[in-house]
């Protein structure tokens, strides 16, 4: 069995259509989602009407997903910003973003979608294989995440009492690998606002195989040319800050040390393990 586990869409159906074109070509039965469908992009709606027309799929919920249900949005929170009123344009600018996407997907009648999803969810995957699927880390839709400038000190400390052999995240945009323990932790990276220095859409292969499990990060190339056409037509309020990633301009962290890295293409065992 063959499954793809994709994250960060945000409103992206260009990067989305060629990631789901090369999961397809790559024999992907199933696709799990790990959160951040629509906003901080052009389609919110076209989106989610892909996604959810595949057979096959588990999803959970991102920081951007519960924002859209709750009008929370991330800093600089109010209080923060009345005591530094220089964050007000920063602030305002987020709102209208926020405002836009939520404005769409409810007038759309997807607003209750979002408000169904689960922050994280725990199963037995092909194999026998434990899985624990969340957006930022087990617990939380948001906060720093797990990316590659962590230390394995500070990953143990936040899959901490999670019974699973691959804990598969997305939030931060940056494709990792690092084995922790007993078990495997693995950011996907990001189908769209990718961080630089690689442009192009990830998502992860996985493939239940007569010796274990198998993990492949894919990297797709998109038409970026077509998606800046999408979003000057969408006149998104946030148009300058999606393009701001298309241009390369929102860069990843400096590796930890302890960093293992995992390129495009390169392929990871994984046995069966409790964390």
């Amino acid at each position: 069995m063959r499954v793809a586990v994709i994250s960060d869409i945000h409103g992206n159906t260009v990067a989305l259509d060629a990631v789901l074109a090369d999961a397809a070509a790559q024999g992907v039965e199933e696709h799990w989602f790990l959160g951040d469908y629509s906003a901080i992009g052009p389609e919110p709606v076209a989106v989610l009407e892909r996604i959810t027309a595949l057979p096959r799929t588990r999803l959970v919920r991102g920081n951007t997903d519960r924002y859209l249900v709750t009008g929370e949005g991330p800093p600089p929170l109010p209080a923060t910003v009345r005591e530094r009123p220089e964050l007000v344009e920063t602030f305002g600018a987020i709102v209208a973003s926020f405002a836009w996407t939520r404005g769409y997907v409810t007038a759309s009648g997807w607003l209750d979608w979002f408000a169904q999803l689960p922050p994280d969810l725990a199963f037995t995957g092909p194999g026998g294989l434990r899985v624990h699927a969340v957006h930022a880390a087990p617990g939380t839709d948001d906060g720093e995440g797990i990316h590659p400038g962590r230390s394995t000190g500070e990953i143990r400390s936040l899959v901490a009492g999670v019974d699973a052999d691959l804990v598969f995240v997305g939030h931060t945009h940056e494709a990792m690998m690092r084995r922790v323990d007993r078990c495997v932790v693995v950011n996907v990276g990001s189908v769209s606002n990718p961080r630089a220095p690689d442009l192009r859409a990830s998502w992860l292969l996985l493939e239940a195989v007569s010796s274990g499990t198998q993990l492949t990060l894919r990297r797709v190339e998109y038409d970026h040319a077509t998606f800046a056409e999408t979003v000057a037509r969408s006149r998104h309020p946030a148009a300058d800050y999606i393009m701001s990633f298309q241009r390369g301009a929102q860069h990843g962290r400096a590796p930890h040390p302890d960093h293992t890295g995992f390129a495009a293409g390169e392929t990871v065992q994984v046995a069966l393990s409790a964390c």
